[in-house]
């Protein structure tokens, strides 16, 4: 999964973020159970993209709480 960029963050509604952080959130659970039970994951770049992606999506969300919108 490519990471997100601010850009497609800001151009996504509220819902769509809200719903795109749950799913990103889950995935990133996955992919932490996988590494706790068989001891790697196929992609381990993929888990710091992963948080760095919900970092951006919770970033703009916040901007725009603090903006009024």
């Amino acid at each position: 999964m490519p990471a997100l960029s601010a850009e497609e963050a800001r151009r996504m509604s509220r819902e769509e973020r809200s719903k795109k952080i749950e799913e990103l959130r889950a995935e990133l659970m996955k992919l932490r159970t996988d590494m706790k039970t068989k001891g790697k994951v196929e992609n381990p770049s993929a888990l710091r993209e992963l948080k760095k992606s919900i970092a951006r999506l919770l970033t703009v969300q916040r901007e725009e709480e603090l903006k009024g919108g």
